[in-house]
């Protein structure tokens, strides 16, 4: 995957700014599982996904997690640099989920060619505006709807993006991503599985009434 891949401006580039991009690009390879940045850490630079998938996540003061959105190969993750997003007041947390092969581009680099490019600079808004849509969904979502039906549709994102019907997870990574907790993921899941919409095995869920997850989901 080439660097004017992540870019759909990138013609619009000077070829000076271009090969300034081409030239401060780093690689990093990441396992799942791994922290690339949180707040604590140092504005590290734009991670760019070649190949995996990423999710990013806030930690409330008593440790409980919910996912915001999930980055996959030809995103580009902004809140890495967020020094350069004066506006960002809220603390980010960036994990793998799966194992990543990652471009990065030092956020002092981008910051200057963002105020020498205007396409560049036009296109990081749209992503920031993007992604601060996703977290208003979010907000909707845990305010308006009940549990029961964000687990249902949580389950059915789940096995479109495995591409199959068992998802191997845990009941405690199901309440990281939905800011729930296990024991309440663990009840819902068990009347599903009462209802015949999944079936429960160690490590994996089964999704064997997709139709009526789809209903309650869309409810």
């Amino acid at each position: 995957m080439e660097l004017r891949d992540f870019f759909p401006m990138w013609d619009k580039l000077e070829p000076s700014q271009r090969q300034t991009l081409e030239n401060s690009l780093g690689r990093r390879s990441v396992k799942k599982g791994d922290i690339i940045h949180s707040g604590d850490m140092d504005c590290t630079g734009l991670y760019l996904v070649v190949s995996g998938q990423l999710r990013a996540y806030i930690l409330s003061e008593e440790g409980r997690e919910i996912s915001i959105y999930r980055l996959f190969p030809r995103d580009i993750c902004l809140f890495s640099a967020s020094c350069i997003l004066h506006s960002i007041q809220f603390q980010v947390t960036i994990q793998a989920e799966k194992d990543c092969l990652l471009y990065i581009i030092p956020s002092e680099t981008y910051k200057k060619l963002m105020e020498q490019s205007a396409p560049l600079a036009n296109y990081t808004n749209e992503i920031m505006a993007s992604r601060f849509s996703e977290v208003m969904w979010l907000i909707e979502q845990v305010m308006w709807k009940s549990f029961d039906k964000r687990l249902a549709a949580f389950l059915l994102e789940e096995s479109s993006l495995e591409g199959s019907p068992v998802i191997k997870t845990t009941h405690e990574l199901i309440a990281n991503h939905l800011g729930s907790a296990r024991e309440v993921v663990t009840r819902m899941l068990r009347y599903f599985q009462s209802e015949g919409m999944v079936k429960l095995s160690r490590g994996a869920i089964e999704l064997t009434d997709v139709q009526a997850l789809e209903r309650l989901g869309n409810s």
